[in-house]
């Protein structure tokens, strides 16, 4: 086999935008004493909504570590600027488990998704990151320094292999459910917690992967594909009939209209929950 994608677009894939999270959640009071009370009722479910699921807008202290994502309803990522080591602790000298790369096996900007964020004694800030390659699911700690600047996103897809099922979803409510294509038994799509970490559009119709493709942080079980073997998200490949099923080689398949509806929506660090 080539590598995963055959060809690479010119330019680089959009950064995801931060997106707003507070949205008005009570009509505006009416006059006189109970339209105070329904003001302050107002101003405190709209506070109540301010406390984002994850403080990704918090900074940390010495000693104190802030959870910058939960995964389901708000998410944070970032793209590597330095390289350097990943540890297994917020602390100099500890065990490293991997090294900070700048591009991940097809060139583009490498994400992580940054957990927590941590200030040791020194004032070091650190973040716990999950690590993209192999093998799969590594977390581990980084200095702050090594990442540019933080964005958010509030998709999730979760892809469940033995129904052959997307689910969708934004903000905590579900959008979208789609049957997949997955892998075969000899070469099953890895289950696990991972996230979108390039995405393009292929101006092709006649390419397999149209009309969209989004790279994962998931690494193929087989050990010499070429490129690494990044599980990818894409059209058809000529298929459809297989769909729902098992036909690929690790990679998750869908129908070329239910593409053109993921495609351009999901951001990059979007987590991809993989369950059997």
């Amino acid at each position: 086999m080539g590598r995963y994608w055959p060809v690479i677009p010119a330019g680089r894939p959009r950064r995801g935008r931060k997106r707003d999270v507070i949205s008005a959640v009570a009509p505006w009071p009416a006059s006189g004493r109970r339209g105070a009370l329904a003001l302050v009722a107002c101003l405190l479910a709209f506070a109540s909504l301010a406390v984002l699921p994850a403080a990704a807008s918090a900074e940390a202290t010495s000693g104190e570590a802030i959870q910058l994502s939960n995964e389901r309803t708000l998410t944070t990522w970032a793209q590597s600027e330095s390289v350097g080591g990943v540890y297994s602790q917020p602390v100099i000298g500890a065990p490293r488990l991997a090294m900070v790369h700048l591009f991940n096996a097809d060139g583009f900007p490498e994400v992580y998704m940054v957990l927590r964020s941590y200030v040791d004694a020194e004032g070091r800030e650190w973040v716990r990151v999950r690590v993209p390659g192999r093998p799969n699911g590594r977390v581990g700690w980084m200095l702050r320094e090594r990442l540019g600047g933080f964005h958010h996103t509030r998709w999730r897809i979760v892809v469940n292999l033995s129904w052959h099922r997307m689910w969708v979803y934004f903000g905590g409510r579900l959008l979208r459910v789609f049957p997949v294509g997955v892998g075969k038994p000899s070469t099953p799509t890895p289950a696990g917690h991972f996230w979108v970490d390039e995405r393009f559009k292929l101006s092709d119709p006649s390419s397999p992967y149209w009309p969209y493709a989004l790279g994962t942080s998931d690494y193929s079980t087989l050990p010499h594909w070429a490129g690494e073997g990044v599980i990818g998200i894409h059209g058809p490949f000529g298929e459809p009939q297989r769909i729902p099923g098992d036909p690929s080689h690790g990679c998750i398949r869908m129908l070329v209209a239910d593409m053109a509806w993921l495609g351009p929506r999901v951001t990059l660090g979007t987590p991809v929950d993989v369950v059997r």
